[in-house]
């Protein structure tokens, strides 16, 4: 479904990725992990179009993406939910919904019923001020909002920064839930433990290069790994 292949991305004069390549498979949950400031969510701006590579190619369902503006490669089925959530903070948890369906002008019953099943918080917030929610409610919202769009692939980028253990059990729920029933997704997470456990198959970033790739399982078990993300 992805393939990213030999990308180089700077700020300015920091090379901040380093001919990294990897690809995601239909109906996967693949995971980058690694240190802050490995080039996670980096990586995952140049492939939403936000940043650009000076080297290399990313192919989307077959098609060269790699200077798509943003905007289109909404309508080509990829959603990114990005670090921080970043949710209109004062319409309301609606509103939020109904923007992240702007590809067919408004939300259908149905989907809004799909959304708030799979969230009940947000359909008994649904008037309230996305900005007064918790964070918590908030990485649902976040995440209702990308699903609405239908994306053929889902991007998260560190769903859990910030919340309570409770809250992360949650939102790992949730991404196991959409991998069961089918979602691709593409998930950056400085929780190295949660992420290798949802995971098929991780790739570990390293001061902007790919040190290690697997599966979820392989990794979780590399004595390198455990001692280097997983305090063991």
């Amino acid at each position: 479904m992805l393939k990213v292949k030999d990308i180089n991305v700077y700020y300015g004069k920091i090379h901040a990725l380093k001919n990294v390549s990897f690809e995601v498979r239909p109906g996967e949950v693949v995971a980058l992990i690694g240190a802050n400031g490995a080039g996670k969510s980096t990586t995952l701006k140049t492939v939403s179009g936000m940043m650009h590579s000076r080297t290399g190619s990313i192919e989307f369902l077959g098609e060269d993406i790699t200077h798509t503006p943003s905007h289109n490669l909404v309508y080509k089925g990829l959603a990114h939910v990005p670090e921080g959530r970043r949710i209109f903070q004062q319409m309301t948890v609606l509103e939020n919904l109904e923007m992240g369906a702007y590809l067919h002008k408004k939300p259908t019953r149905e989907e809004l019923k799909d959304i708030f099943t799979r969230f009940p918080r947000l359909q008994e917030r649904r008037d309230q001020v996305a900005g007064t929610l918790s964070g918590g409610e908030q990485q649902m919202l976040a995440m209702g909002r990308a699903l609405i769009s239908h994306p053929k692939l889902l991007m998260l980028d560190e769903p859990s920064m910030g919340l309570a253990p409770i809250l992360v059990g949650q939102i790992f729920a949730i991404i196991r839930e959409l991998h069961q029933s089918g979602t691709t997704i593409l998930l950056v997470e400085q929780n190295a433990e949660m992420a290798l456990q949802v995971a098929d198959r991780a790739y570990v970033l390293e001061s902007g290069k790919i040190a290690l790739s697997g599966t979820g399982h392989e990794l979780a078990e590399s004595d390198s790994i455990k001692k280097a993300y997983l305090g063991g």
